[in-house]
């Protein structure tokens, strides 16, 4: 491919049509679900731009099928990739290393690339995108969040003319999966997990996903490429799923709520609010009709209001229909998916992140019952000025470990965290309360 980044408009655009007919050379790297899939699409594609030349992967001849054509090199030797004649390496092996150290070998090299590495990106982002520059290469990432959904290219083009000030949503199928499990069949979050594991939707450790490592990372790329400011990953504050309980459906749905684990970020001129953990959102809410491992994301603009992604956000397929845009917008010769060659440095600014958005607030205490609780309650909630909206408290369940729940009127996440960590002293606990904030 002949080097974008420093032509003319008048010869990018030519350079643009000589390679929209031009075959670009892919080499796969990982042929696990998703790269198999890749493979497979880029062998029944009609159209000859893209031609699949390499696929490389450990214990390689274990991976090999006989359906894709024999002219594929098939290798366990990274070096045969990385000096090969491939224009675009597509990185499908996860973790940071040592995929971070072949992609740059790739950029540096002459090849661009096409990744679904979100914990990378999230990471080291910015950085493989000024390699990318410097080296007349593209970047593309548009699998790294959501999957199949391309939530990416619709915030980076399709809103391109509006300024989006907050975005929010579900990123991870597995916690969607397991959240769904426990409000239809009434199942603990163990049992939920189980059967996700056997299904294929959780892995064997499930950390990432269930305590929402795997969120934040999706909504940190979501943030650059649609807020276009920068934040530190680890800033972003992430909470398991792992604590809800077939009761807080039951009370959730008294609310006219269900329970999601959402994803938000919010701008601000001097700050970004950024969250992940489970909330409750209104029945009416898109949030609470996505199902199963399902994934949706919610924007919202100055100009152009409310805007909304959904679609499968996992497995083999919908993750390798986002790759092939991929490659077929790098074909093209422009970055649809992915981050822009032309991004100017500072460009994007880093902000402060903050958890500490204003909203209703959903408690759930267990506690061994005795006269007074509620009393003690009200009176830390009074001091610190916070003011209770309603009490429920439904029949059937011991009083030895008795759940009942108390909803605030809004009011910012760490003045309430200020009034659990006084509530928690109190003797008459089971377990931890457990707090979600309620979207309205």
């Amino acid at each position: 491919m002949k080097p974008v980044a420093n032509l003319t408009d008048s010869e990018a655009a030519a350079s643009s049509l000589d390679q929209t007919s031009t075959t670009l050379n892919i080499a796969i790297i990982g042929f696990g679900t998703v790269g198999r899939s890749v493979a497979r699409i880029l062998s029944e594609r009609s159209s000859a731009d893209l031609r699949l030349t390499h696929i490389f992967n450990r214990q390689i001849a274990r991976k090999r099928v006989g359906e894709l054509p024999e002219t594929i090199r098939w290798t366990e030797d990274i070096n045969d990739v990385l000096s090969s004649d491939a224009d675009v390496v597509v990185e499908l092996i996860g973790g940071l290393e040592p995929a971070s150290e072949w992609i740059r070998r790739a950029l540096k090299s002459g090849k661009s690339v096409v990744t679904a590495n979100k914990q990378l990106i999230a990471r080291h982002g910015a950085e493989l995108v000024r390699l990318a520059r410097e080296n007349g290469q593209h970047i593309a990432f548009g699998a790294s969040v959501a999957g199949g959904v391309p939530v990416i290219s619709g915030l980076q083009e399709g809103l391109a003319g509006d300024e989006l000030v907050e975005l929010y949503g579900i990123l991870n199928g597995t916690c969607n999966y397991i959240l769904t499990r426990i409000e239809s069949a009434g199942v603990s979050f163990a049992e939920a997990l189980q059967e996700a594991q056997k299904l294929g939707f959780a892995e064997a450790d499930p950390t990432d996903d269930v305590d929402g490592f795997d969120a934040r990372a999706k909504l940190t790329i979501l943030a650059r490429t649609g807020l276009r400011v920068s934040a530190d990953l680890e800033s972003i504050s992430a909470k398991t799923i792992s604590s809800i309980e077939p009761v807080d459906f039951e009370y959730a749905k008294l609310l006219d709520c269900t329970i999601r684990q959402l994803s938000r970020a919010r701008k601000t001129s001097k700050k970004l609010f950024a969250t992940v953990g489970p909330a409750l959102v209104h029945a009416s809410s898109p949030l609470a009709r996505v199902e199963g491992a399902r994934n949706l994301v919610m924007s919202t603009g100055k100009f152009g209001g409310e805007t909304v992604f959904g679609g499968h956000g996992a497995g083999g397929h919908p993750t390798a229909v986002a790759v092939v845009s991929d490659l077929i917008a790098i074909a093209r010769s422009r970055q649809v998916n992915g981050a822009a060659l032309n991004e100017a440095e500072g460009e994007i600014p880093t902000l402060s992140v903050s958890p500490d958005f204003t909203s209703r607030h959903y408690l759930r205490f267990t506690v061994q019952d005795e006269p007074g609780i509620i009393a003690s309650l009200a009176t830390i909630f009074s001091r610190l000025g916070i003011n209770i909206d309603s009490v429920f408290q439904k029949p059937g369940y011991s009083k030895s470990k008795l759940p009942f729940v108390i909803t605030l009127e809004p009011c910012p996440a760490s003045l309430v965290e200020k009034a659990l960590t006084q509530i928690a002293s109190l003797k008459f606990h089971v377990q931890p309360c457990l707090n979600l904030p309620i979207l309205d």
